[in-house]
């Protein structure tokens, strides 16, 4: 049985307020305006990986190469805080409004993980 709650928006900020399956695994769903944006984002870094994929194929000066992945790679960075905050904004606000404290070391280890 899937229990799904409400998710709002306001100023184009997904809030969600809680969404989980039968496994008890996490999931919050964007509608195709939230979603355009996240999935712009991504093709542009796999455009970046492609490209950075091309020089080493045609055997590109190294610190060429590296400048791609350095770029790619903050690209990427990025696309994870956008993630971190509506995450931030939404479920860890509801949990710590909930006195779920666990929210806390959950949202520590992963933002461990991205920087």
């Amino acid at each position: 049985m899937m229990k799904v709650l409400t998710a709002i928006m306001f100023k184009s900020i997904i809030y969600c307020i809680g969404v989980y399956s039968m496994n008890d695994k996490k999931i919050i769903e964007r509608n195709e305006e939230q979603i355009l944006p996240l999935t712009t984002r991504l093709n542009k870094i796999i455009g970046q990986i492609n490209g950075i994929k091309k020089m080493i194929e045609e055997n590109k000066y190294c610190r060429d190469v590296l400048q791609q992945v350095a770029a790619a790679e903050k690209a990427l960075q990025s696309f994870a805080y956008i993630i971190l905050e509506e995450h931030m904004k939404s479920c860890v606000a509801e949990k710590i409004k909930a006195n779920d404290d666990g929210i806390i070391s959950e949202t520590i280890d992963i933002i461990r993980k991205i920087n």
